[in-house]
């Protein structure tokens, strides 16, 4: 039999779960584009539909509203955020090249044993991901790059190069915009090359790789844009 304690304890836990699988659900809905950018979400049809309260609902909502999934609009409710415009892509990758190698390279620097090691387990967790062949493979890679990226800035010793990063939200948006197969093997072959110069301490190879990335996976967005008219 349960003791008290063990009893609060599971109890406890419900929600939190319930929670989270609530905020798993819609994110893989907006990531499969099953809700398309700037399309409306309905709370009462959401409960519905997954047949929870509107309390997890909610909570899910307020947490890809700070992800930059979700946009809330006083009086009406909550919708998908827009697709990025050719102008605003282009403003983010500015930032990045501005921020991520210098991230890198500062990372390199620190020779942070534990920092390097938890790196290391993101880029084989991505690779175990590689290939992916459907929407949600591929948004669960979306995810992990989001993971990798702002795991090199938050012990780079900037925090807020940090905060600057997390609230750009990029790699959601675009793994979003277009399903590219390709890029997953792509961005891994990258990541190696910008792992492997921070577990050597090399700071200007690190800088370097971060930068060729970034270069290379707008690259890839911008083709998926004008294959798909986006740009026009």
């Amino acid at each position: 039999m349960k003791s008290n304690q063990e009893i609060e304890t599971e109890l406890l836990r419900r929600p939190t779960s319930l929670g989270n699988d609530v905020y798993e659900a819609l994110y893989a809905q907006l990531m499969s584009l099953k809700i398309p950018p700037g399309g409306r979400i309905s709370v009462d049809g959401l409960v519905r539909s997954l047949g929870v309260s509107q309390t997890p609902i909610r909570e899910a909502l307020s947490r890809l509203e700070a992800q930059g999934l979700v946009v809330k609009t006083h009086l009406i409710g909550y919708s998908a955020a827009e697709q990025l415009d050719r102008d605003r892509l282009n403003q983010l990758y500015e930032l990045r090249l501005l921020l991520e190698p210098f991230a890198a390279g500062r990372l390199a620097r620190r020779r942070d044993a534990q920092a390097i090691s938890e790196l290391r387990a993101l880029d084989q967790e991505m690779r175990r991901e590689d290939k992916a062949q459907s929407r949600a493979a591929y948004g669960e890679f979306a995810k992990r790059d989001a993971e990798f990226h702002n795991f090199i800035a938050r012990p780079c010793g900037n925090e807020l190069v940090h905060e600057s990063l997390q609230r750009l939200h990029t790699h959601v948006h675009l793994f979003r915009l277009y399903f590219h197969a390709r890029a997953t093997t792509d961005a891994n072959r990258e990541h190696a090359e910008i792992v492997s110069a921070i577990e050597d301490g090399d700071s200007v190879r690190a800088e370097e790789a971060m930068r060729i990335h970034i270069e290379r996976s707008k690259a890839r967005f911008e083709d998926a844009f004008e294959d798909s008219g986006a740009m026009k």
